[in-house]
């Protein structure tokens, strides 16, 4: 107790990395094409609106302390692969295997199911039936699939954690950790480390966070909206639902979810409804309840 509202962030994101919360944060989760796991996190004070983040952070368990370490000693806001690795070395944590036996185990059994599902398209061999290594196809088909493998969704409910923070004062802290999407091509960076697509925060207005396909919820900007939704006066709630109607213009079957908090305390949370996710929960904490409080809203 008595820590500042970004310590508050780090810790909470950073005991779901050390408890491999869901399998989609931390260390032993989300095996890439290559079976290795990587990490992306971020950190951002809505006072100063400075922001830590890294990405395809490698060989390195506490992403979200990396994060934060990027604001303290740079004046960077977000380093990313062998690089952020090496950075976290400099500032003190130690390199550590993030492969387990279930991550190895999730990466054979794909291997054997013919590399299915898979993020390539418009390569040969024909990436829907067979592994790579793939090789760009003379004839291109400009068709966006805005879908994710309902075989994800069926498992995870989130696959992000994203935190706001709101202190005492006023101030606003947010921040994400993530192993990124399963099978994802090395190197993929999703939306939890991007400013503003993952969470976003300012303390003149509020701090909202993002869970689902990154791939697609990055092209919208969806915390960054939310926030300038609440800095209009729009209800948190209502905020996070239009923030996902947004997104369903273009990707009426995308999976994903917003949560929203405005600078007096208030909050909501909206998620897109398709099969198997129909139902968004979250956690709230605030001094006048007695312990955290699971909340759930119906996606729209």
């Amino acid at each position: 107790m008595g820590g500042s509202e970004l310590d508050a962030v780090e810790k909470g994101c950073g005991q779901c990395e050390i408890d491999q919360c869901d399998g989609s944060v931390g260390y032993g989760g989300s095996p890439d094409e290559s079976g290795e796991t990587t990490l992306d996190a971020m950190i951002m004070d809505g006072n100063t609106m400075e922001v830590g983040a890294v990405a395809d952070l490698r060989r390195v368990k506490n992403a979200i302390g990396v994060a934060r370490k990027v604001t303290e000693h740079t004046k960077h806001t977000l380093l990313v692969g062998e690089s952020a690795s090496l950075f976290a070395v400099r500032m003190g944590f130690p390199y550590e295997d993030l492969t387990t036996p279930k991550s190895l185990s999730v990466y054979s059994e794909w291997l054997n199911q013919s590399c299915q599902p898979n993020y390539w398209k418009n390569v040969v061999p024909d990436s829907s039936k067979s592994c790579g290594p793939y090789k760009k196809a003379e004839k291109v088909i400009c068709k966006e699939d805005w879908t994710i493998s309902q075989r994800r969704i069926s498992v995870h409910n989130h696959d992000t954690i994203g935190m706001i923070v709101i202190g005492e004062s006023g101030t606003i802290a947010s921040g994400t950790s993530t192993n990124g999407g399963v099978h994802k091509i090395p190197g993929r960076v999703g939306d939890s480390p991007i400013p503003g697509a993952g969470a976003y925060a300012d303390s003149t207005a509020g701090g909202a966070a993002a869970t689902g396909d990154g791939d697609i919820m990055m092209r919208f900007l969806p915390s960054y909206q939310a926030v300038e939704y609440m800095r209009m006066g729009t209800d948190p709630t209502v905020a996070c639902q239009k923030v996902i109607s947004r997104i369903q213009k273009y990707a009426p079957r995308f999976f994903g979810a917003v949560i929203c908090a405005n600078a007096t305390g208030s909050y909501g949370a909206a998620c897109n409804k398709i099969p198997g996710f129909t139902q968004f929960h979250f956690m709230v904490y605030s001094p006048l309840l007695s312990q955290p409080s699971e909340q759930v809203v119906d996606c729209i």
